[in-house]
């Protein structure tokens, strides 16, 4: 599936302040098919596994308590050119800097509570959908 699919985790944030469905309907509407989807809740160990990859950046234990702090939705997207196509409908970390019509534009509060995760490349979105779905979760 590499090359088609990407990772989305609607984060704590947006959870909480009930922006699920809209989020969903974006998704969808960029041509986006979901093929695993999950509502659940990071443990703090969990969250620091998934974002091992910043452990030596100082904003590590913000992020992972951030990410463990309520529940999220964790999903395998998949499309031609799904993490670049992703990466365009999320817009920028900063919601400040993000294009008109992006979901971090339209619901994200900060750089810290972005709204929404999307894979960075082809082999961590393999990676980071494995972290949260067995292959018998996906259905493509």
């Amino acid at each position: 599936m590499a090359g088609n699919i990407t990772l989305t985790m609607i984060k704590p944030d947006a959870v909480k302040a009930g922006n699920i469905g809209n989020i969903l309907q974006m998704i969808n509407n960029a041509g986006f098919k979901i093929v695993a989807m999950k509502y659940t809740q990071l443990s703090e160990a969990k969250a620091g596994e998934f974002y091992e990859v910043h452990k030596e950046r100082p904003f590590y234990g913000e992020l992972v308590g951030f990410m463990s702090s309520g529940p999220i939705v964790a999903a395998v997207l998949q499309k031609d050119n799904a993490v670049e196509d992703f990466r365009k409908l999320i817009g920028a970390t900063n919601p400040a800097e993000a294009a008109e019509g992006t979901i971090r534009k339209k619901y994200a509060t900060s750089i810290g509570e972005n709204a929404v995760h999307g894979s960075d490349s082809d082999e961590n979105a393999l990676i980071e959908a494995n972290f949260h779905f067995a292959a018998t979760e996906m259905h493509a």
